[in-house]
């Protein structure tokens, strides 16, 4: 059986994995460079925006409270397999962290949209500590597991559930982020609410799709702040998405917003289309809560900076999670550690 590494040589390679992620040599800037190659929504800056998060995240405090947090070391490694996404760059790094993290072995199904960032993230893992090297494997197919946690859309994560239910298992569907405004927010909150919107052009859960606004409110604001984001619309697949929303709403006559590069629609769902943010409008902040409470299964987080009876993130968090910041709020670390 493999030795498990102890907690403290695990807190120390990822500490220095988190230092070389900050600090990217040539090989990584090779591969922030061309990403794109291999998916288009993987510009440089996203790609870039991708590996600092991860890298924050790998400071020593936070690593020593959340792998030291109610732990006793593992006596058993258990083959986790995971199957990722590929929406946002590295996504899936997350759900690998823990399983390393928790002293178990990863099955690894990469997502074919994300195929270069994380086996060489790993390959420098291993490079600092190589007793990681017994703790993670990349598959084409899974087989001789011990648990899942597989991410995908609603559709796929109906055959996961059928598929895997005679393990224990983390089954992610799709999900939005909204934002809940008042009208008394400043200029630079407004700016922040479009890193929420646009950053990774939007196609992460942790994305704001909708905003609950108060009856009667005016963009005017909102647009203005936004204005900086501009440039998403120099993206030809982002511009494709606008372009063909912008057409849909106005052969079907659809009353909305334009700023050039965002549609704005009432809209009573939550999932809104790529270069589109559906909104509502409450009368009062309470009907808003109980709207959001009637569809949590479906929302990944909500932004504001009004006090609610629920788990809210600044303006402009939504995309920098922390080690704690778990998909869906399934507590992964959790779920490993009761196996």
């Amino acid at each position: 059986m493999s030795k498990i590494l102890t907690s403290k040589q695990r807190i120390m390679a990822f500490l220095q994995l988190g230092h070389i992620l900050q600090n990217p040599d040539e090989q990584l800037s090779s591969l922030i460079g061309s990403a794109k190659q291999y998916n288009a929504w993987f510009t440089p800056q996203s790609t870039a925006m991708a590996i600092h998060a991860i890298a924050g995240m790998l400071n020593e405090s936070d690593l020593e409270k959340w792998i030291n947090t109610n732990s006793d070391e593992p006596i058993k490694m258990n083959t986790i397999g995971l199957i990722l996404a590929g929406n946002i760059p590295l996504v899936g790094f997350h759900d690998i962290l823990c399983v390393l993290a928790s002293g178990n072995k990863a099955l690894i199904k990469l997502s074919s949209q994300d195929k270069q960032l994380i086996p060489y993230i790993l390959h420098k893992l291993i490079e600092i500590e190589p007793g990681f090297k017994e703790q993670f494997e990349f598959i084409e197919r899974l087989k001789d597991f011990d648990a899942v946690i597989a991410t995908g859309s609603n559709n796929t994560s109906r055959y996961f559930e059928y598929y895997f239910s005679k393990v224990p298992h983390i089954i992610r569907k799709n999900r939005n982020s909204i934002a809940v405004l008042n009208g008394n927010e400043n200029r630079e909150e407004l700016k922040c609410l479009g890193h929420d919107i646009f950053d990774y052009f939007g196609l992460g859960c942790r994305n704001v799709s909708k905003i609950y606004v108060p009856k009667g409110y005016n963009f005017n604001a909102f647009f203005e702040s936004i204005e900086e984001f501009k440039v998403i619309a120099d993206h030809h697949k982002y511009n494709n998405n606008y372009d063909y929303n912008k057409s849909i709403f106005l052969v079907n006559m659809d009353k909305h917003l334009d700023n050039g590069f965002l549609l704005l629609k009432e809209d009573k769902r939550m999932a809104s289309p790529l270069a589109v943010v559906y909104y509502e409008e409450y009368e009062s902040i309470q009907e808003a809560e109980k709207e959001l409470s009637a569809n949590k299964e479906g929302i990944q987080c909500i932004i504001s900076s009004s006090e609610l009876s629920m788990n809210i993130l600044p303006f402009g968090q939504s995309q920098r999670p922390g080690l704690w910041d778990y998909a869906d709020e399934i507590d992964t670390m959790a779920f490993l550690r009761g196996l």
